[in-house]
């Protein structure tokens, strides 16, 4: 006869993250229902104590503990101790992990009881959510442009399948494109790029649509109708030559995305020389015929030896239809404007991390000089504006500060991950560049963590970089000059010296488009704002509905070698799919009552 495990239920709330969007007294009164369980525990504390909550298992005798909660793994050691004080089998702790298994992200009350009875039954979620198979479409659409895109559509292509590929700007190649040299090798990241980029582009298996944005998503898993806005460039892509000649007599500028903003654009232009598509394009909000309705300008069209302008162009809407869906949308910067103790849009020399990359880069406005910003005076504006400029003043003491907005509970909790290690390639570029300036690297914890990198915090440091353990509290200036207030922990003093250039490590965040796409193709988000995984563990790629995954930093902050390996293990299961034309439906479709019959079909 199998005995039957006393079983006490105890619902954690506080520490947890997401466990508010559960209604935990319906949870509670739904496990009492549950067979085994004796008594069901609302743990409002985020410490439990290990003798009081074992004092408790001993006196109503149970033989097992269900602990309940967003992410009951951070409860385990106080209930395991606790067991072991009355008596009982730590082994005998089970998790019910609400984020794990969909609850936490989605707020769904009802998934959450499911993830309760599957842990009271002593059968893994995952199994019991068996989904039943379905037929794949062999298309498959990939939505970003940017290094993990671009990976997983040349993959899928290159195993003779149909991909779509759209982009939200003018180019595929995203944060990468932008970037002078990549960690811990410095090998050139253009040079790693853009051969993968004209691939995309001359691949006769994949259609590119850049200038585009998904507008709708309809279908389940394995057939999804996309409906897809390709927004007019106004320059016709095959036409165009790239010859220059309506760039150069534009009145209208912009400030340049791909230089981050120190320096303008014309509003017709190409991203940048290697862009893919190698095509101009028109910036209708700067573009002075659009913004006057056809009243004003229209010299480029006059310009245009190969009529490749053409001005009344206007959106286009197409539909297609695909099997699975790869998000691939990447990340956006941290707003250093929201730190003001540092500075950054008022004092002209704090800049941000993706300014920096484009200092030292040689196709940056610099030709790659580190400089200060000098007061220029603008014709055509008749103002002075700080500019960079390749002739203007190199810096004496260059400051990097890291985790700004990042580790920071008045902005983001999570740690950016890739900061500490772009910040000492930054140094290692002011000691190459400018080998008689000072540089200091101010730090929380140094997080050197993947291959090499600990090598390489190595060699920043033997280079002569002055690594100083402690927060920064202000840059500010006075008469002129910027001095930078700090703490060295390690020394055990504070710091308060002159500085002339400050370059912040900004964190990592998702784009703010990631809600309404999130809406669109009907995944979540967890409470930082980060698509939501199937399984952190088992199936990080995944998400809760069938055909759709997530490849790169949508998922969570992350560097490009684990970009590029994550891009390609969905490929893999999109070819999968494909060639065996199969897939798992969504799994949140599933109900509570589906739940129940797979584990009475376990049984």
């Amino acid at each position: 006869m199998v005995k039957v495990l006393r079983t006490g239920v105890y619902i954690c709330e506080a520490g947890t993250g997401a466990a508010g969007s559960v209604d935990l007294r319906m949870l509670a009164e739904y496990a009492r229902e549950l067979p085994s369980v004796v008594k069901v525990v609302e743990c409002e504390c985020p410490n439990p104590d290990p003798v009081s909550v074992g004092e408790q298992i001993r006196k109503d005798n149970f033989d097992r503990v269900v602990i309940a909660a967003d992410s009951p793994g951070y409860f385990k050691p106080a209930f395991a101790r606790a067991m072991s004080l009355a008596g009982k089998s730590p082994e005998n702790v089970v998790l019910a992990s609400f984020v794990g298994n969909g609850a936490g992200a989605s707020g769904s009350t009802e998934r959450a009881k499911a993830v309760i009875c599957c842990a009271v039954s002593g059968v893994p979620f995952g199994l019991a959510a068996s989904q039943r198979k379905k037929s794949v479409h062999p298309d498959t659409l990939v939505i970003g442009g940017g290094v993990g895109g671009i990976q997983a559509a040349l993959e899928i292509a290159g195993a003779g399948k149909k991909v779509y590929m759209v982009e939200k700007l003018g180019t595929i190649g995203g944060k990468m494109a932008m970037f002078d040299k990549t960690f811990p090798t410095l090998d050139c990241s253009a040079c790693i790029l853009t051969p993968k980029m004209v691939s995309v582009g001359q691949n006769k298996n994949i259609t590119l649509w850049t200038y585009a944005e998904v507008e709708g998503v309809s279908g389940s898993a394995g057939n999804y109708t996309v409906t897809v806005r390709k927004r007019a460039r106004r320059v016709d892509e095959a036409a165009c030559v790239s010859c220059n000649a309506c760039s150069k007599t534009c009145p209208g500028e912009a400030p340049s995305e791909f230089d981050a903003g120190i320096c303008m654009r014309k509003a017709i232009y190409i991203p940048f020389p290697q862009a893919v598509p190698n095509s101009f394009l028109i910036d209708e909000k700067a573009c002075l015929w659009v913004t006057s309705g056809g009243q004003k300008c229209g010299t480029c069209v006059k310009k245009c030896a190969k009529e490749a302008i053409h001005l009344n162009a206007r959106d286009e809407i197409v539909e297609i239809t695909v099997g699975n869906i790869i998000v691939a949308t990447g990340f956006q910067v941290f707003d250093a404007v929201k730190m003001e103790r540092y500075g950054y849009g008022r004092l002209p020399n704090v800049i941000t991390a993706l300014e920096y990359e484009r200092l030292t880069n040689a196709s940056g406005p610099t030709g790659g000089n580190i400089v200060m910003k000098s007061l220029k005076y603008n014709k055509r504006k008749k103002v002075d504006e700080w500019v960079f400029g390749p002739d203007n003043p190199k810096p004496k003491n260059v400051a990097i500060i890291h985790c700004i907005g990042s580790r920071d509970h008045n902005h983001n909790r999570y740690c950016s991950r890739v900061c500490c290690m772009y910040s000492l390639k930054f140094a290692h570029l002011v000691r190459e560049k400018l080998p008689d300036a000072n540089c200091y690297e101010f730090y929380i914890d140094m997080r050197a963590y993947g291959k090499n990198y600990e090598e390489f915090l190595e060699r920043v440091h033997e280079e002569g970089v002055h690594l100083v353990r402690g927060r920064t509290a202000k840059v500010e200036e006075a008469d002129g000059q910027m001095r930078l207030k700090g703490e060295d922990i390690i020394g055990g003093k504070v710091l308060d010296f002159p500085v002339d250039l400050v370059i912040l490590s900004v964190g990592l965040e998702p784009v703010p488009e990631s809600e309404q796409l999130a809406s669109l193709l009907g995944i979540a988000r967890d409470e930082d704002g980060w698509y939501a995984e199937k399984d952190y563990n088992a199936d990080p790629t995944g998400t809760e509905r069938g055909g759709i995954y997530l490849a790169g930093v949508c998922q969570g902050p992350k560097d490009i070698p684990d970009t590029v390996a994550q891009a390609s293990e969905v490929a893999a299961r999109v070819i999968r799919s494909i060639l065996s034309d199969q897939m798992q439906d969504s799994r949140n479709t599933l109900s509570l009552a589906d739940i129940e019959d797979g584990l009475r079909r376990q049984e």
